[in-house]
């Protein structure tokens, strides 16, 4: 259990849901939820989520602090919208999904193999180097993430789609010597290590 975990476990004993309203991005429409299902029902992906999301608000109210935060149920979300658009009380459902991916990896409760949490880790590992993403690198990046035999069979099976991005332009093999980036990188690390900053600081004051 990482130390910022064990400090939010403490803090928020047996009351998930009020730390869920404290540190997840709009957590406190949780408690809105009336449990009808439209959420599930209008999901593309229904069919295979581990915990559709009026499940996991259920939980989260009845204090399932660990299942929640293991699942891989948030990390399926595509970020559709539909079940925003249908909810009939408006709840922000996709933003608390997402919130919640984001603060179970924080905590260093995300599934480790997840593929999407992979992902979003290999996107901001390129996309933070020189503020604009490497299409080239991120998608050997991605190809291979799950090694190399893998990683060829991955590529091999793309390629047409790799010569298309390469005769529209969308991809150069040059990009492996730098790749392009924001006219303002030093502005940009600036940026960056501040929001950094900003955020360190509101997690420590949520622990103290």
């Amino acid at each position: 259990m990482t130390e910022l975990n064990a400090a939010m476990v403490e803090r928020y004993r047996s009351n998930f849901l009020k730390e869920v309203e404290a540190n997840v991005e709009e957590g406190e429409w949780v408690k809105m939820c009336m449990q009808c299902g439209v959420c599930a029902g209008s999901c593309p992906l229904g069919n295979a989520w581990e915990h559709t999301p009026q499940k996991i608000f259920m939980m989260v109210r009845a204090g399932e602090r660990e299942a929640v935060l293991n699942s891989d149920a948030m990390w399926m979300c595509t970020s559709c919208y539909n079940c925003i658009a249908r909810c009939p009380r408006g709840l922000p459902i996709t933003h608390i999904m997402h919130g919640l991916a984001h603060y179970a990896k924080r905590m260093g409760l995300a599934p480790k193999e997840q593929p999407t949490a992979k992902f979003a880790q290999l996107f901001w590992d390129n996309l933070v180097k020189k503020g604009r993403v490497n299409e080239l690198k991120l998608g050997i990046s991605l190809y291979f993430m799950n090694g190399f035999s893998e990683g060829i069979k991955t590529s091999l099976k793309m390629k047409d789609i790799g010569l298309g991005m390469l005769k529209t332009k969308r991809m150069s093999p040059m990009e492996m010597l730098g790749g392009h980036g924001v006219k303002d990188s030093a502005g940009f690390q600036k940026m960056l290590k501040k929001a950094q900053e900003l955020e360190d600081k509101r997690i420590s004051g949520s622990t103290d």
